[in-house]
């Protein structure tokens, strides 16, 4: 497998964990999203992905096509290598993980992606400041619900569902990475806090974490 992926992006760490929990092997290629006007945007790249965003994943071993968008990835890999799972048996257990998962994929993640930042500055001629005022907003704001559903609800455990990791945490710990490096408020959301704690104790997360990757800068 082939991962094209940028060491920050919160969409490919969420992949690169789920590689990890999977025990698969995997190459990445780094596609750098700021250097020269951004590798995303050439050619060779968006004939993988016209949409010029990363992750791509493309599995050989299956015919080589191009898989884009971080949950259907990760979804792919649950079909394709059901064990260990990532979601739960339960259908009922499984759409309550889900909208964790996609609380954080399409309430929080859009807003602070970096094309909309950039839209920010460079058409609307917000400040650096103002718009950091905006990440962390919408940040804290999609946390704190994520906080609540999880401070909840009885099926929390260790980690996001009960005592082993799976979907909702492969994205929750990216998306407290990018918090903490905008120096986003978190210190009313200590059961995230403390899943996420757990999470990093284990070699699948600590592999993927954005600092050790190839293209970490």
């Amino acid at each position: 497998m082939k991962l094209y992926a940028y060491f920050r992006s919160s969409a490919s760490y969420r992949v690169r964990i789920a590689l990890n929990l999977k025990g698969l092997d995997y190459e990445v290629v780094p596609v750098h999203l700021l250097k020269n006007g951004g590798q995303q945007f050439s050619q060779e790249y968006l004939q993988l992905n016209p949409d010029g965003l990363v992750p791509v994943l493309v599995d050989e071993s299956t015919g080589g096509e191009a898989l884009t968008q971080s949950l259907s990835i990760i979804e792919y890999l649950e079909e394709t290598h059901p064990e260990p799972r990532l979601l739960p048996e339960s259908p009922l257990d499984r759409a309550w993980v889900r909208s964790l998962a996609l609380t954080i994929a399409c309430e929080i993640h859009p807003l602070n992606n970096l094309r909309v930042l950039r839209y920010l500055m460079r058409e609307l001629k917000v400040s650096e400041e103002s718009k950091d005022t905006w990440y962390r907003h919408w940040c804290e704001h999609g946390l704190a619900s994520v906080e609540k559903m999880l401070s909840r609800d009885s099926r929390t455990g260790t980690f996001c569902y009960g005592e082993t990791p799976g979907l909702a945490d492969c994205l929750l710990v990216p998306q407290i990475a990018n918090a903490q490096r905008l120096q986003c408020d978190l210190s009313a959301m200590p059961t995230i806090m403390r899943i996420n704690a757990a999470c990093q104790e284990l070699e699948a997360f600590a592999k993927a974490a954005p600092a050790v990757q190839p293209d970490a800068e």
